[in-house]
């Protein structure tokens, strides 16, 4: 997700300007030292950087910029990730990650694109955002090194159970084109398509059945996988001290091991949120209204923000209005929303968005949510 814009630096210091833009086989680097200076671009071989440090010499001459003069660069977040980020500020470069869904663009039906016009475009507009100039873009917040290597559990995780789904979903296709009902307690046999019937009674297909075979394999393997998973997260709530971020948020009913372990490391506490607001624009559960002119009309929610994050705060506010009836929270929603099912549907997306701050305070100032019910000892 995005963060603010950090502090300005003076465009009178003398200061050279790069702009990464990435390629999976070549770099463009736009480099200017600043307003009225045509930027000039220059091209490496993907990951070198020797190349890119010979490059940024050479800007430095041709901008005139000091050998120890501040270097300031920036590249857009994509397939790259964050090691170059890592790599740039080891040489010594002032590093902004860019959200490369807000940046301005030419609306016209047809423009000129090309990754030179684009690095000397990206270039000006980090002169522009240096110079204090607010709202030219949003930059990502990069993760520590540490936390980045953790994440990937969780991740996995995540992407284990939607394959899991997939593959579900589509044995139940396989069967239901001939005719073919079994249920999920009749799934959990050995080889339970050799028993399976079609419509007219018939045992299915020898072909279908070694395709269910093969897709069984499968299952099983992911089974395997998530559990391990699943086991390694479970340890590690074991061994979370009980005032630290993650000891505090399993305590709480309604809250499992994990999706306290997805909100911790998608940037519960890392990402050092200001204020609620932050939170919200992070998890994207915010209004998008649109009002030009006599128009004027509710577009209903951005959805612009964090997946896991929106994935997994739905499922906690369901949890929590279950497991925590008492609870400031759940009295509001039960207020607001009563016992229609559409309107629980709608407000339970506020729900998240309010629980999720109240637990970004409870994490990390032990804030405890009002009304809200801890764990037994015999129960965490």
């Amino acid at each position: 997700m995005t963060a603010k814009i950090r502090s300005a630096m003076s465009v009178d210091e003398p200061t050279l300007y790069v702009a990464f833009e990435l390629g999976k086989k070549e770099w463009k680097l736009a480099m200017t030292s600043g307003f009225g200076v045509r930027p000039w671009v220059t091209t490496v071989a993907a990951g070198d950087l020797g190349a890119v440090a010979r490059a940024v010499t050479r800007g430095r001459v041709r901008a005139k910029v000091a050998a120890t003069g501040p270097v300031v660069s920036c590249y857009e977040a994509g397939r790259d990730g964050f090691w170059v980020h890592h790599a740039l500020t080891s040489l010594g470069l002032e590093n902004r990650v860019v959200d490369s869904s807000s940046i301005e663009v030419n609306r016209r039906a047809r423009r000129t694109k090309t990754d030179r016009l684009d690095a000397q475009k990206l270039v000006m507009m980090l002169v522009r955002v240096c110079s204090g100039e607010a709202h030219v873009w949003q930059e990502v917040r990069v993760p520590p090194v540490a936390v980045e290597a953790a994440r990937q559990v969780s991740r996995e995780r995540t992407a284990l159970v939607k394959e899991q789904t997939r593959l579900r979903n589509q044995v139940d296709s396989w069967l239901a084109a001939w005719g073919c009902v079994v249920s999920a307690r009749a799934r959990r046999a050995t080889a339970w398509w050799r028993t399976a019937r079609d419509w007219a009674a018939a045992p299915l297909p020898a072909e279908l059945q070694a395709r269910l075979a093969r897709a069984d394999a499968r299952r099983l393997v992911l089974a395997e996988q998530i559990a391990a998973l699943e086991a390694e997260q479970a340890a590690a709530t074991r061994g979370a001290a009980p005032d630290s971020a993650l000891g505090r948020l399993v305590r709480l009913k309604g809250v499992a091991t994990t999706s306290a372990s997805v909100l911790l490391d998608e940037g519960l506490v890392w990402r050092a949120f200001r204020n609620r607001r932050e939170i919200g624009g992070l998890l994207g559960f915010a209004p998008a209204k649109y009002d030009s002119g006599e128009s004027a009309r509710d577009q209903g929610i951005s959805r612009a923000g964090n997946a896991q994050w929106q994935a997994v705060s739905i499922q906690l506010a369901w949890n929590w209005v279950r497991w925590q009836p008492e609870s400031a929270l759940t009295q509001w929603y039960r207020a607001h929303f009563g016992a229609r099912q559409r309107a629980q549907r709608i407000g339970i997306v506020a729900v998240a968005r309010k629980l999720v701050i109240a637990l970004w305070r409870y994490s990390t100032s032990g804030v405890v949510p009002a009304g809200a019910v801890l764990k037994s000892a015999a129960g965490a």
